[in-house]
């Protein structure tokens, strides 16, 4: 069979709208010849080398980790799952987004040895421009505590420094249902060059999402320049159908979705997958009471985790869930792409 090379992704996914900038791609090619370059982060660059193109040596694994390469093939509405439950950390989590669940979740992980490492985003307090962030204590994790799912980061692009660089063989990945997507593909890959990413990730987490914005385009454009809301001013930002903006002063914000298509990324637009069908366990705000987060526990990886928690006394359920609601703002995310 013939190799799918980066020239097949450019021209299927990067040059059609579709790349969804999870950082998959950039992560596993060998040859670091991948990148995504300031300015121009609608999809990646190649720096002009390929082993397969230039020197004729198979490899295709950007193709083979691509999560946009079958559109037919990704998630809808809640996915496969064994329970939904309301949870909330059970100690104090100064920036959590709803509960905190995931991150007493992860707290524990780490603690515990379950896990050695985090691949997350972290953002700057001062701007809230994020990054993709290898983290690996508790006490870090919880300082950066708090959703990113707002923002688009390439955060796979950072397994490449928890696995080779760094080697770390128990990892957790949190990330949006694209991320969640890209995991799977390369878990469930024969690929050679995927194995050593398969078998060093150990969990997935993915975070309810609706989409993600270009931080220049969201912050220095939309709320900076229009709404002169300066980054340091903001609290936390949230999204149930519209942007919440949530002030130091207290203050609250809300932005119509319609009034930030200019700043969502092209890729969002063809998702169907609001829960993160793919993960281990799936987390959001939606449907839970006030300071709980929804936990969508999809197989035995994830019941584990989130059982061990409990156990330690880092992690409380309880609360119903309103799955209608959750159901309601799936089926509004998937009828987006017309097949």
């Amino acid at each position: 069979m013939e190799t799918k090379t980066f020239k097949n992704l450019e021209a299927e996914v990067w040059a059609t709208d579709l790349c969804s900038g999870c950082g998959a791609c950039v992560a596993v090619c060998p040859a670091d010849a991948l990148r995504f370059v300031p300015g121009k982060t609608d999809a990646p660059v190649n720096i002009g080398y390929c082993k397969s193109e230039n020197d004729g040596v198979p490899c295709g694994a950007c193709y083979a980790a691509c999560p946009r390469v079958d559109l037919a093939g990704q998630g809808r509405m809640l996915g496969a799952y064994r329970e939904i439950v309301a949870a909330r950390s059970a100690f104090p989590v100064e920036n959590k987004q709803s509960g905190g669940a995931v991150t007493a979740i992860l707290a524990n992980a780490l603690d515990e040895g379950l896990i050695d490492a985090v691949v997350t985003v972290t953002r700057d307090p001062w701007t809230l421009k994020p990054s993709s962030a290898v983290i690996t204590s508790s006490d870090a994790l919880i300082h950066h505590a708090g959703s990113r799912y707002s923002w688009w980061v390439p955060l796979l692009a950072s397994l490449k420094e928890a696995v080779v660089t760094r080697k770390y063989r128990r990892i957790a990945v949190v990330g949006v249902p694209c991320v969640a997507r890209a995991t799977q593909a390369i878990r469930a890959s024969d690929h050679d060059l995927l194995r050593p990413y398969a078998k060093a990730i150990r969990l997935v987490i993915g975070l309810f999402c609706t989409e993600t914005f270009d931080y220049a385009k969201l912050v220095e454009e939309k709320l900076q320049s229009e709404k002169k809301i300066e980054p340091w001013e903001i609290q936390r930002l949230d999204v149930k159908g519209k942007l919440d903006v949530y002030l130091q002063d207290g203050r609250h914000i809300p932005i119509p979705l319609a009034d930030l298509e200019e700043c969502v990324r092209p890729g969002c637009r063809v998702c169907t997958d609001l829960t993160a069908v793919d993960a281990d366990i799936s987390a959001g705000a939606i449907g839970s009471p006030d300071g709980y987060t929804t936990l969508v526990i999809r197989n035995d990886i994830g019941r584990g985790f989130v059982d061990r928690a409990v156990w330690k006394g880092k992690l409380a359920t309880g609360g119903n869930v309103d799955i209608a609601a959750i159901e309601r703002l799936a089926a509004k995310k998937a009828e987006r792409r017309k097949e």
